[in-house]
């Protein structure tokens, strides 16, 4: 009995070791034994992430966890959906246009969605540059920039019963590669895949017109199930 015990407690010793071990080799970050238990932002740190994106050398849990591409419920009848998951960083109106500025964070799926059905007019490429850490005041000006003068990114332009509307995929130095899906001419569905980025990063909806939107500043939404937009019309 005696030998029974002195063996359990030595085995209680040697996880608790084992235990130790791991979490002084992984530190600052999250030890392999509690990262199942952690939620997508703690398991994997924002500044672990960044370093990935510097080294190229990423975490297959992690890859695995970003490609994810979940189906979504489209909802039905006139509205306009999110084209993205994340938080609204700003809703604006400038010159004719009513902006919906969404941010998607390193553990958001990155997958693109048509805000409403219509018909693809124009793939275009713009801009020349990849932000950086740049303050939230630098950020915000940059969602406006146009031509040379914007950060790198696709915009799909979309002709629709509402009018028409883009869908711009803006990269940063954090999420340097956008793939688009559809093509000039083709048709699309409401909430239909367009296209997807790679890590954190920025998706603008461009809506004709002065358009109030009852979505609200850093609320959270979901691509292709948020209603952003309620109507067969946008005034």
């Amino acid at each position: 009995m005696a030998k029974q015990t002195l063996a359990v407690q030595l085995g209680i010793i040697a996880i608790c070791i084992f235990a130790l071990m791991q979490l002084a080799l992984n530190f600052p970050f999250p030890s392999p034994l509690i990262k199942p238990l952690l939620p997508p932002n703690k398991r994997w740190p924002t500044l672990q992430v960044e370093q990935w994106v510097e080294t190229r050398n990423f975490d297959s849990g992690f890859l695995e966890f970003f490609a994810r591409d979940p189906q979504r419920t489209i909802p039905r009848g006139d509205n306009l959906v999110s084209p993205a998951d994340g938080v609204i960083q700003n809703i604006a109106f400038r010159d004719g246009i009513t902006y919906l500025v969404i941010g998607l964070s390193f553990w958001d799926v990155h997958v693109v969605r048509t805000p409403f059905a219509g018909v693809v007019k124009d793939v275009e490429e713009e801009g020349l540059y990849f932000s950086r850490n740049d303050s939230k005041a630098e950020m915000q000006k940059s969602f406006f920039l146009k031509d040379k003068d914007a950060p790198v990114q696709q915009i799909v332009t979309l002709d629709t019963a509402l009018g028409t509307m883009k869908v711009r995929l803006i990269t940063s130095y954090w999420a340097s590669r956008i793939k688009v899906w559809v093509h000039a001419g083709e048709r699309l569905d409401k909430g239909q895949r367009l296209g997807r980025m790679l890590l954190g990063s920025t998706v603008v909806l461009e809506l004709p017109g002065k358009v109030v939107l009852p979505a609200k500043v850093r609320q959270r939404v979901i691509g292709g199930e948020t209603i952003i937009h309620r109507g067969n019309s946008l005034q």
